[in-house]
């Protein structure tokens, strides 16, 4: 029997004590999802999510007689989170579904773990580990497993209509664990649905989204969205762009040794149209930070890879180096590609990588001026202050930074 036993997270003694505390008195508790998922395809495992017959109420009562600190997450769903040794356990009770409306689930508590299991959505995401490292496989996820295949369980439209946001999921999963093509009908399944992403709300579009190109490669899980129509429908904006820059971006990343960032591969595949990516901001509902990351991006100069330093340092000050190093990112992966079949374009390469290690490394002159130095000579407070102070910064500017500050006050003292 296939086995995670072995796995140094599975031996660990809080996940001990927690078998220990449910599996007694007729209480049964498995390891189930991304944990035993993770273990069988040879990569790390994060959280520990955990599966019970007791209902929530029981599961807090024997925390507390334990003494184990239980924190009710979603109780009235049937999660309840233990915390033990600062390490927490998201343990819920086995649910059968009463109805569904496409976003939102009524679910009723039970004891069959086969019914759990066919509730859930995609078959390897359903894989149980008892208290002996055991794997149970209720829906046929092992085979998938070995396959890297992604598959609903059971029906795909019936899955896909329970929840529509299964549509993005399919599509997430497939970028970080699948292979081949995806399966014929869940791909048929999430084309059907896809007029249906728009009673999603924003942020759980968002957030699928992201982690979808948080993948180490979602080049192919976009080109299939892109065929089923559905990159389409959830942004609009990519419509007549296009995905290509992927492949080049994503080869670049490996060789520069870049983080996989979701912000920049977003960023090539849509246009830096600074009000509509506003607009998708406002649409999305985009962090602050995320917003401001894409409004440098389209408010950043472009640049021939020529520049000189002197002259990147001074669009590096006035323009800020965030926006700037994603252009020179994007264009450096492009040029890259190209350079593949056109060895001229090599040295167009190795400039820009330059300048964008120069942008790395670049860290914004403090002008030695202030407001307070214009209003001791004498001037009056008021929008002069500003414009004197100003028209000094644009001559330090020029001048390379290089002006000090007694250079700087004794033109400021001509001026006035």
């Amino acid at each position: 029997m296939t086995s995670v036993a072995a796995e140094s997270w599975f031996s660990a003694p809080a996940l001990t004590r927690v078998f220990d505390l449910l599996n007694a008195d007729g209480g049964e508790v498995r390891v189930v999802g991304g944990a035993v998922r993770n273990s069988l395809m040879g990569l790390d495992v994060a959280d520990i999510d955990m599966a019970t017959t007791l209902l929530p109420e029981v599961v807090v009562a024997r925390a507390k007689s334990a003494g184990i600190k239980a924190v009710p997450t979603g109780i009235e769903h049937g999660t309840v989170t233990l915390v033990i040794d600062g390490a927490p356990f998201e343990i819920t009770t086995l649910r059968r579904d009463v109805a569904t409306n496409g976003r939102h689930a009524e679910v009723a508590f039970g004891t069959d773990w086969t019914v759990d299991a066919q509730r859930r959505d995609l078959t390897i995401n359903a894989l149980y580990a008892n208290a002996k490292g055991e794997v149970i496989d209720l829906v046929g996820g092992l085979a998938d497993i070995e396959k890297r295949n992604i598959r609903f369980i059971g029906n795909a439209s019936e899955r896909v209509a329970e929840d529509y946001l299964r549509v993005l999921r399919f599509f997430r999963f497939f970028a970080h664990y699948g292979s081949g093509r995806p399966d014929a009908d869940g791909l048929r399944a999430c084309a059907q649905a896809r007029s249906k992403l728009s009673t999603l709300s924003a942020e759980r579009v968002w957030s699928e989204l992201k982690k979808l190109l948080s993948a180490r490669d979602p080049g192919r899980a976009l080109l299939w969205m892109r065929t089923s129509g559905v990159l389409s429908e959830i942004l609009p904006e990519s419509e007549k762009w296009g995905i290509d820059a992927i492949p080049g971006l994503i080869a670049a990343e490996q060789a520069f040794g870049w983080q996989p960032d979701p912000l920049l591969r977003l960023a090539s595949i849509i246009p830096p149209d600074g009000d509509r990516l506003d607009a998708m901001a406002k649409r999305l509902r985009l962090s602050k930070a995320e917003a401001v990351y894409f409004t440098a991006w389209t408010k950043a100069p472009r640049l021939s890879a020529e520049i000189a330093d002197t002259a990147f340092d001074r669009l590096l000050y006035r323009n800020g180096d965030k926006g700037i190093a994603t252009s020179l990112r994007l264009s450096l992966a492009s040029v890259r590609q190209k350079a593949e079949n056109d060895p001229a374009l090599l040295p167009e390469t190795a400039r820009l990588q330059r300048l964008l290690t120069r942008a790395e490394k670049w860290q914004k002159p403090v002008f030695p001026l202030s407001g307070a130095d214009v209003l001791a000579t004498g001037i009056a407070a008021g929008p002069r202050v500003g414009e004197i102070l100003g028209q000094l910064e644009d001559k330090w500017i020029d001048g390379n930074f290089n002006a000090d500050r007694a250079t700087l006050v004794a033109r400021l003292q001509s001026m006035v």
